[in-house]
């Protein structure tokens, strides 16, 4: 069957069409998945209607139908690539596992980010949440090289995210953006090529808050990566000052509604979090608080330092391993235990399919508010299997273990935050 949109900016007539491929496997939700979630999950389960913006490039593009806004249809615009697309060489026996990937706040759809997925052997849908466009050829980092979509979904700026909260929860960013990342997900894996039974998702900054709902959210994921982005941001985030201003009506509905903390217990799949100490949003207390929300597989990757921002939150090698071991059998991450502390001596317990190179104890004694601290780092003895290390100082306020292997691969300990004793008047 045949659909007919309306004339779209850039002077095409889209023709859309049903995704043909494999059957939409019904989403089955998570029983632990909050009854106050407001997504229609057996609709979303569907392959959207779609049609192709360029069906030749190495990196194509498409436009695929949204969740009806202001009572108006929405299209979201996607970057697609595979092996096939960048090479040109047919492929027609082989089905390509595929990963989603969710931009953040000022970003859009990244083609550059499709393509290095598709370089690593993947399928890779890179979609737009925000209502617009990239403009060909130019960068698509500046915000001024964005056109917007005469049916676009809600933009992500403030009023979107956080001053719509007395509207319907379907007129809310909060709820487009996670409804669009799973039609991406339905669209995707409805593909000839593509392998349905492996599909990850991994978002940065505002599109690893989305990760972290959308992970609870859409089970047919097989793992999930959330870069900076977590949930309990009403306990400390960027946007505290904002969730205050609320009426205490208003912040509770959207901590009900929008805050991953309400998701992250129901995550089924295997979850990697990755973040760096001194994260401006997305602070080290709210990111443990969301980690130990996770009731299974997990692992944690956290940097002294890390920048925020894409490249930087694309550009961990822990990602695609992680996503290769749970997708393609690839050789795991090392696995560091928790770590235990007795008298002046710390020591955790590791396991690894791959040489280590070294181990490191991070650690900062300074009482600032937690992401704006310093952090000193020193070795630790890697032993055959139990790292050991002297104990930090008796006044350090929080540190945390790390192992890296020969792949340059890291992975943490969860994070020791101590409270700050008041100084004695």
């Amino acid at each position: 069957m045949l659909w007919l949109s309306k004339p779209c900016l850039w002077g095409l007539v889209s023709l859309f069409i049903v995704a043909e491929g494999t059957t939409a496997e019904e989403l089955v939700p998570s029983p632990r998945l909050p009854a106050t979630s407001p997504w229609n999950l057996s609709e979303l389960s569907q392959p959207p209607k779609m049609s192709w913006v360029d069906e030749a490039g190495p990196v194509r593009s498409l436009m695929y139908t949204g969740e009806p806004y202001n009572g108006q249809p929405t299209e979201v615009f996607a970057y697609y690539a595979t092996p096939e697309t960048l090479t040109g060489e047919a492929m027609p026996d082989r089905k390509f596992p595929a990963v989603v990937l969710v931009h953040g706040g000022g970003g859009t759809a990244f083609r550059e980010w499709a393509e290095l997925w598709a370089k690593r052997g993947y399928a890779a849908i890179a979609m737009d949440l925000a209502g617009h466009r990239p403009i060909e050829g130019k960068n698509a980092h500046a915000k001024e090289n964005r056109t917007r979509l005469p049916d676009g979904a809600p933009d992500q700026g403030d009023d979107e995210k956080f001053g719509s909260i007395d509207k319907a929860p379907t007129e809310q960013w909060p709820y487009h953006a996670v409804a669009d990342v799973i039609r991406a997900h339905s669209l995707i894996r409805s593909f000839n090529e593509v392998d349905g039974d492996h599909i990850a998702v991994t978002g940065i900054s505002w599109g690893g808050y989305l990760t972290c709902i959308v992970a609870g959210v859409d089970t047919r994921f097989e793992a999930a990566v959330p870069v900076y982005g977590c949930g309990f941001l009403y306990e400390n985030s960027a946007w505290l000052d904002r969730l205050n201003r609320m009426t205490p009506e208003q912040r509770a509905r959207w901590i009900e509604l929008w805050d991953p903390s309400r998701y992250l217990p129901a995550v089924t799949m295997p979850i990697l979090f990755v973040n760096g100490t001194n994260d401006f949003a997305y602070p080290l207390d709210s990111y443990m608080r969301s980690y130990q929300a996770v009731p299974g597989v997990k692992q944690l990757r956290v940097t002294v330092n890390l920048p925020h921002g894409h490249p930087p939150g694309w550009a961990p090698v822990e990602i695609s391993l992680f996503i290769d071991h749970y997708l393609r059998a690839g050789v795991p991450l090392p696995k560091l235990m928790e770590p235990e502390l007795q008298g002046d001596i710390i020591t955790a317990a590791w396991d690894s399919p791959t040489k280590l190179i070294k181990g490191e104890l991070h650690f900062t004694t300074g009482t600032e508010p937690i992401n704006k601290r310093t952090w000193e780092t020193v070795a630790a003895d890697l032993g055959d299997s139990m790292l050991t290390v002297k104990a930090p100082p008796g006044h350090t306020t929080a540190w945390f273990l790390t192992i890296t292997d020969e792949r340059q691969a890291t992975i943490s300990s969860p994070i020791v935050i101590h409270a700050i004793k008041p100084a004695a008047e």
